[in-house]
Formats: C-alpha cells, sequence, structure tokens
C-alpha cells in the first residue's frame, strides 16, 4: 500500500475545506463530499436528488448514498494520487465503509487530522460566511453542531484506535493552521 491518503475532520465552520484547499496547491487531490453532493443535485441524479432532501434540512445525507458518490471517485483516482478527504466519513458506518472501500483500490487513511475550534468561534464564523448558503441559516447552523456531535465523534474514536489521529487547534491565521495540519500529516 502507498503512503495513505489523509481525512479531514471538524464541525462545520473549522476550515477544512480551506486548509483541503490548500493542501491542493501541494499536489493532494480534494475529495468533498459536499461538493459532490452539490455536482449530484447539479446534474439531478437520483442521488443528488436523495442528498438534497437531507441537505436542505441540515441533516447528513444517509451513509449509502454518499458512499457510493465516494466510491465512484474512488475509482477514478490514479494510484498514486494522494488524497484529502474533506467532509467524509462524518460517521462510524461510513468510517468502516471507507477502510473497506480504500483497501479494495490498495489505499489506506494514514492520518485524520481534528480541527478544533470552539463552538462560540464555529457559530460566529458560520454566520458571517451565511450569506446564500441555505445550510448557513442560524436554525440550520445549530442543527449542523448538533449532528456533528451526534454522528461525528464516534469517529475520532475509529481514527484514535487505529492510531492516524491528531488533533490541531483550528484557531489563527490560515497560514499557521496549514502548518499545524502539514506537522501532523508529516
Amino acid at each position: 500500500m502507498g503512503a495513505g491518503d489523509v481525512v479531514l475532520m471538524g464541525p462545520p465552520g473549522s476550515g477544512k475545506g480551506t486548509q483541503a484547499r490548500l493542501l491542493v496547491r501541494s499536489g493532494w487531490v480534494h475529495l468533498a463530499t459536499g461538493d459532490l453532493f452539490r455536482e449530484h443535485v447539479r446534474r439531478g441524479t437520483p442521488l443528488g436528488e436523495l442528498a438534497a432532501r437531507h441537505m436542505s434540512k441540515g441533516e447528513y445525507v444517509p451513509d449509502d448514498v454518499t458512499v457510493e458518490m465516494v466510491r465512484e471517485r474512488v475509482a477514478s483516482l490514479a494510484p498514486d494520487d494522494r488524497v484529502v478527504f474533506d467532509g467524509f466519513p462524518r460517521t462510524l458506518p461510513q468510517a468502516e465503509a471507507l477502510d473497506g472501500l480504500l483497501a479494495a483500490y490498495g489505499r489506506r487513511v494514514a492520518h485524520a487530522v481534528v480541527i478544533d475550534v470552539p463552538h462560540d468561534e464555529l457559530v460566529r464564523r458560520l454566520t458571517l460566511r451565511g450569506e446564500g448558503r441555505p445550510d448557513d441559516a442560524p436554525d440550520v447552523i445549530r442543527r449542523r453542531l448538533d449532528v456533528y456531535e451526534d454522528q461525528t465523534r464516534p469517529v475520532v474514536g475509529h481514527y484514535e484506535r487505529a492510531g492516524a489521529l491528531a488533533r490541531i487547534e483550528g484557531i489563527g491565521g490560515v497560514e499557521d493552521i496549514a502548518r499545524r495540519v502539514a506537522g501532523a500529516i508529516a
């Protein structure tokens, strides 16, 4: 197996997408489930229609729908592509499915990096960015943070047990946080 892929984790507003995009600059492939969902919705695929129903309520898209979208994307990768997963896995069944899916392609999660940000700062960030995104409305923000706590925390434990977990502080400048991410995946 190769050096391995990276999972970026953290609650909504923690900066996962920003950090993933910075890794892309150094040659990583960005696999963001949010982008996959929006692309499927835009194309009107059956998977996209299912995803849209849940996204509009601030709920996670069902695991089977998400995993199938990720499977399609992973199948298109070159063996030496280094992938940063952003927004996936979000549930323990997704993490377990990802382990199996990657193994089928000779890949593995080498590092899972959790970007820790205090709750009040998350709400502030999401409220500021909330112009134009229906999933950043105040009631949906609260729901998204609650869902993260309920469903994603077990994923942190999964990667901790696997010896792949690193926690970094998500407060500071974008470049400061990028240095912390780089140190965690070195």
